[in-house]
């Protein structure tokens, strides 16, 4: 897909709206965690540095249409004024009156927050009375929060029906990468795919088959297929009702010349637990009274020796329970490989979704992949090869 970027736009004078994510990690009405704000800030500084006047949009949290006074903006203009280095008005609607104020006083250069576009029923309704609201304070339409790109909102996708529309930097800097994985990558192609359940990522599994040349399934996801072929795999999490569909999948997969690497041993316990006795055996071996927690040395060596093949990887989910020791081992380990063959410019890799960011950095790689996105249900949604509302208005 081709999209609109801010390159070569004039906005001196006009009132830019930014669709931005401000929704933050937020702990006993603190910040945690200013990545996405962060993230954020070089669109809105181009912007204010080439005269526009700046206005921000965002939801937080899920107030189901009401005002509530926890889940204000208010703190998170703070934030990005710090962010920023400059100082960042607050307005205390979204829409209406205050909101027509807030903009009106601005000046070239000048930024504002608006309040939260969820306190209205409209937001997420895609009301279209709401989304001309909101339209009607700007001039221009920035788009620069992929990771609420999959919904079809009011302040996603109706604004960008009534304005011209184009990606932030961040938006254009998360859709090239994924199209450099996905769309147009450089072959071959292999995709890590972890986690617990099948049945959530039946959707990411059929696309991928598709159009990867190597799919690594760990994490507990792979006991299902394991258990599908015939292993033994005790007490280990697995879905038994998804057995036929993990059978379709690999022989899709078959279909489509795409290998499948499934664990070849794994790392077992009696129990899910930091500390826990732990044997390691050929997957053919597991007792009956342990569970699969990790993938085994064997299966790391494997996938990193098949690795250094690969031109272009898609990693989402960890290979095992990371959030124990020590079954953050392979994962681990995986994860030094990719960042390893990154650096010597072999491999242009990309990862997303929450529990592999936080993999990723627990590993102490994040910066050292080509790209990681925050944006867990769009990143999603995008591997599912399905098109996301707030894209596709983008696309001209």
């Amino acid at each position: 897909m081709t999209f609109k970027t801010l390159d070569g736009l004039d906005v001196a004078g006009k009132r830019v709206l930014v669709r931005a994510d401000l929704n933050v990690p937020v702990r006993d009405g603190q910040i945690t965690d200013l990545t996405r704000i962060e993230r954020l800030s070089p669109t809105i500084r181009e912007l204010a540095d080439k005269g526009a006047r700046v206005v921000v949009l965002s939801h937080f949290d899920r107030p189901k249409g009401k005002r509530v006074p926890e889940m204000s903006l208010a703190p998170m203009a703070v934030a990005l004024g710090k962010v920023l280095g400059k100082p960042v008005a607050f307005g205390a609607d979204c829409v209406g009156g205050v909101a027509r104020q807030t903009v009106a006083v601005l000046h070239n250069g000048d930024v504002a927050v608006l309040e939260n576009t969820r306190f209205y029923p409209g937001e997420e309704k895609n009301d279209p009375a709401m989304a001309a609201a909101l339209a009607s304070l700007g001039d221009i339409f920035v788009n620069d929060a992929f990771s609420a790109a999959h919904r079809a909102h009011a302040s996603t996708e109706g604004i960008a029906r009534h304005l011209p529309s184009y990606a932030g930097r961040l938006m254009q800097t998360e859709l090239e990468a994924l199209q450099a994985a996905l769309t147009t990558p450089v072959r071959p192609v292999m995709a890590i795919v972890g986690g617990s359940k099948v049945s959530t990522k039946l959707d990411l599994l059929g696309n991928l088959v598709g159009r990867v040349d190597v799919l690594v399934i760990g994490g507990a996801m792979a006991n299902t297929f394991l258990a599908a072929g015939g292993v033994a795999v005790g007490k280990s999490l697995q879905e038994a009702e998804m057995h036929d569909t993990a059978l379709d999948i690999v022989a899709k997969a078959r279909a489509a010349g795409c290998e499948i690497m499934l664990p070849v041993d794994a790392v077992t316990a009696s129990k899910l637990a930091a500390g826990v006795a732990t044997s390691t055996v050929d997957i053919g071996a597991v007792p009956a009274d342990q569970m699969i927690l990790d993938i085994g040395p064997q299966t790391v060596a494997a996938i990193v020796a098949r690795l250094a093949a690969v031109k272009t990887l898609v990693w989402n989910g960890p290979v095992g329970a990371f959030e124990f020791p020590p079954f953050d081992a392979a994962t681990t380990m995986i994860a030094h490989a990719v960042a390893a063959a990154t650096a010597s410019g072999q491999l242009r890799s990309v990862g997303g979704g929450g529990d592999t960011v936080s993999a990723l950095k627990h590993a102490g790689v994040l910066e050292k992949l080509s790209y990681v996105s925050s944006a867990g249900g769009a990143f999603l949604e995008w591997l599912e090869g399905k098109t996301l509302p707030g894209v596709a208005a983008l696309e001209g």
